[in-house]
């Protein structure tokens, strides 16, 4: 299953990449939300190497997530490989320069089943593609309005 959201952000792309690889606030968010965050590399700065090991919980069961930065692509973007109980996927975070003050932040995030449990979740998840694509543009218009300074655009 694929899921790509883009979102074009009022900022300078350095200004961008540099908030999207502020890797210890997205920590502290998954942490809020319930996520349990450990850090398995060594590195204070980022880089490729970089890695987690995530527990939270979807569809009322306990899910381990290990997360590895693969590619490190200062200020086009990165890739993060994750692996899961029967699954793999990646995140492929690209940016695209419009203007000197504009930048296209495009994430497209891809998840395969690797045993038949696996395939019921990422089916039952097909099902509701369009609340999964809708929740996160909307986390990336959240993301974008943190950057440029401004309110989040308002959820109907």
């Amino acid at each position: 299953m694929k899921v790509v959201a883009k979102e074009d952000i009022e900022a300078p792309i350095q200004t961008v990449f540099t908030r999207l690889t502020d890797f210890r606030t997205f920590e502290r968010s998954a942490i809020r939300r319930g996520a349990s965050v450990k850090r398995i590399d060594g590195f204070d700065v980022p880089a490729k190497g970089v890695g987690w090991e995530v527990q939270f919980s979807l569809r009322g069961k306990r899910r381990d997530l290990q997360l590895e930065v693969v590619r490190f692509d200062p200020p086009e973007g990165l890739e993060i490989s994750a692996n899961s109980q029967g699954m793999r996927g990646q995140v492929i975070v690209q940016l695209v320069a419009l203007s000197p003050t504009r930048t296209r932040l495009r994430i497209e995030t891809e998840v395969k089943p690797q045993t038949l449990s696996a395939r019921l979740l990422i089916q039952s998840l097909r099902l509701a593609r369009a609340n999964v694509h809708q929740r996160m543009q909307d986390r990336l218009a959240e993301f974008a309005a943190s950057i440029e300074g401004r309110r989040p655009p308002r959820r109907v």
